[in-house]
């Protein structure tokens, strides 16, 4: 064989590999039915360390004018760059449904997902979906809150966890409850969390953690507990649109 021809045949085995190597093209999704309006089912407000995916995943539902579920309807999810989808557009399930697992961004702060749909008139609808990415010190508060905290200030028990909140006189104040926390300075909290309730007037059932966590654990609790504040707190960090 000439060296042409070797040429010529090294060519077309090198095409013929990349070919086959080639994914195939995913088909676009075509709806087969069209709703009145998209509602979110379940998976906002989650709290995920930035760069990783939400423990549990995002849930919507797409309905007609009278509010039954659609089936076949298209639903496509967005979000900031960095944010993934799996999967990105999905068709309603049987249950008018359709359900995807979010990866967040690296930035810490607060990321709206939109998902939406078509209606009849080909007008897209949108809901808007947010979640909470925590940055290294909100997640080692998050840590310390689940260590310490939470077996009081959280009313919901699970499996690793029975919640005390019921057997308090005083009810602790969930750290979500944006109503009342962010009304609290930083000196304020780390006040109480160091000496205890009475260190500002507060119930004496809230004891003194000073002895127990340090100065940068105590700061880090407390970036927890603004970043998961709802309403948001001022120092929640950033919001990650899709713009």
């Amino acid at each position: 064989m000439n060296r042409l021809a070797s040429g010529a045949f090294v060519l077309s085995i090198a095409l013929l590999a990349a070919s086959c190597s080639r994914k195939p093209e995913t088909a676009a999704l075509k709806p087969t039915a069209l709703g009145a309006a998209i509602v979110e089912s379940s998976g906002g407000k989650q709290f995920g360390q930035a760069g990783t995916s939400l423990p549990q995943p995002v849930v919507v539902q797409v309905n007609d004018q009278q509010g039954g579920a659609v089936t076949g309807a298209l639903v496509e999810f967005s979000a900031a760059p960095g944010v993934a989808f799996d999967p990105a557009s999905a068709l309603t399930d049987s249950s008018g449904q359709v359900t995807t697992g979010v990866a967040l961004g690296g930035m810490a702060g607060r990321y709206q997902i939109t998902a939406s749909t078509l209606d009849k008139t080909h007008k897209k609808l949108e809901v808007e979906i947010e979640e909470i990415a925590l940055g290294y010190q909100q997640t080692l508060g998050r840590r310390l809150n689940e260590q310490y905290c939470d077996r009081c200030h959280n009313p919901e028990s699970t499996v690793e966890r029975v919640s005390n909140y019921d057997n308090l006189e005083v009810k602790p104040h969930p750290f979500t409850e944006g109503d009342t926390l962010n009304r609290i300075t930083d000196a304020d909290l780390t006040a109480i969390i160091t000496h205890g309730g009475p260190a500002l007037g507060k119930s004496a059932l809230m004891p003194a953690w000073g002895n127990t966590l340090n100065k940068s654990e105590i700061e880090g609790l407390i970036s927890y507990i603004r970043a998961v504040s709802d309403p948001p707190s001022r120092s929640s960090g950033p919001v990650h649109g899709k713009n």
